[in-house]
């Protein structure tokens, strides 16, 4: 698979952009604002690099985490009452988890094609 074409990764981008944008028209606390934003931009980078660098395993994996602080965030931050953030955190971490696991294994078999590294048995 070449650079730029993991659909898996864009999907996680977009759930990022998504979430961090929406801070400018959903109501809450500052706290869940910004718990938002840096999620969702997190998402957005780890996704963004993730598209760069195809064979990095890890950053499948930094992307399925940054989503789930997302998903996690409306009761980190306790912003739970305010139904539009959370709910958006929900969504959109939950998609981005779901992408980023779905992005593990086709890093994992272009990893393991170019020689990546081995365990010694």
């Amino acid at each position: 698979m070449k650079k730029w074409t993991r659909w898996q990764d864009w999907v996680g981008v977009a759930a990022g952009i998504v979430a961090a944008v929406s801070t400018t028209w959903l109501d809450g606390t500052s706290t869940s604002m910004t718990l938002m934003l840096v999620f969702g931009l997190l998402m957005v980078v780890t996704g963004v690099w993730s598209v760069m660098m195809p064979r990095l395993v890890s950053m499948e994996w930094a992307l399925a985490i940054a989503s789930a602080l997302l998903f996690a965030s409306p009761w980190m931050g306790s912003f739970t009452d305010f139904a539009g953030a959370a709910w958006m955190s929900w969504i959109c971490g939950g998609v981005g988890i779901v992408s980023g696991l779905l992005a593990i294994s086709p890093a994992m078999d272009m990893h393991h094609a170019a020689g990546g590294s081995r365990m010694a048995h």
